[in-house]
């Protein structure tokens, strides 16, 4: 399934025109002294990488080293759609402006699908800390069940009378720890643990619970905390959501796993002008084939040539 069908970047001369017309005066944000030593980004990012078109498949990755740009188009494209984000993004004064400039073009003009979101490595994070502060208020109430429990057993403690109606969840609270064994009362009353992952193993799940069917999904770096084999499982699990249910996908990757999922359309923010390249043909990818080629006697594997 495709949603997005292409993306307009401002050109160089549009650019100049906001920043610099050759007639009348620049727009206010420009000549404003508080802005007077800004870099005006996102502007002068893109024009002299060639880049001012992009053309959708139903999957598209962008690949480039740090600084290449990748994570800028997600937000500025997220933006300008206006996807559902869930952490904030560093934007600049000139960000909203720069967006008027751009132009989306949806696939035979439909609407996107309400679900259609970004996802960013700072919601993964948020992900584990939500995880993280679950499990840390299950464990308090595990110990003040604990000590309830001691209280309600010790023979030495007052007897206890009810005086009001608002007593009577606490008298079957007694009851029952003289019936039951600590952690049979404790367990009853507990709410269910979160299962304790590793961060990757919760990165992991952060995807595979927030992407749904039938949606546009943008994902900046999401191999972020994965280990190789999770890598391979979300490549997966992301080609299942394109050919069965109807997601499209934009990346920010440098992943030799994901950028090697099927049908991906890739654009190389390393080349000037910006391309699109086979997957085996990025340097990310060429280095570590280089590095085991190199090193293939180590695994006592002669079949690379």
């Amino acid at each position: 399934m495709q949603y997005l069908d292409s993306f307009r970047l401002p050109t160089e001369r549009d650019e100049n025109a906001f920043i610099s017309p050759p007639m009348g005066a620049p727009h206010h944000k420009v000549t404003m002294e508080c802005y007077s030593n800004t870099n005006y980004y996102p502007f002068k990012l893109f024009p002299d990488k060639g880049l001012s078109r992009l053309e959708f498949a139903p999957i598209t990755i962008f690949y480039g080293n740090n600084g290449s740009g990748k994570s800028t188009l997600l937000n500025i494209i997220a933006e300008k759609l206006q996807l559902r984000r869930i952490s904030p993004f560093n934007d600049t004064p000139f960000f909203e402006e720069y967006l008027k400039l751009c132009h989306a073009e949806l696939t035979y003009g439909r609407k996107l699908p309400k679900e259609s979101a970004i996802l960013t490595s700072d919601d993964v994070f948020d992900f584990l800390l939500d995880l993280r502060s679950l499990n840390s208020g299950v464990d308090a109430r595990r110990d003040e069940l604990f000590d309830e429990y001691d209280r309600f057993r010790d023979p030495t403690a007052p007897r206890f009378q009810m005086q009001t109606l608002a007593d009577y969840e606490e008298l079957k609270a007694r009851n029952d720890a003289r019936r039951r064994t600590k952690s049979d009362y404790t367990t009853r009353r507990l709410p269910h643990n979160i299962p304790s992952h590793s961060n990757g193993e919760s990165a992991f799940e952060c995807f595979t619970t927030r992407i749904k069917d039938n949606a546009l999904y943008l994902l900046d770096e999401p191999e972020n905390s994965l280990s190789v084999v999770l890598q391979k499982q979300l490549a997966a699990f992301l080609e299942e959501s394109v050919r069965f249910y109807n997601c499209q996908l934009i990346i920010s990757t440098h992943s030799p796993f994901l950028l090697s999922l099927k049908g991906a359309r890739i654009y190389d923010l390393d080349a000037t002008p910006v391309t699109t390249r086979r997957w085996t043909e990025l340097e990310n990818v060429r280095a570590y084939y280089e590095f085991f080629k190199a090193n293939k006697k180590a695994f006592g594997d002669q079949t690379l040539s």
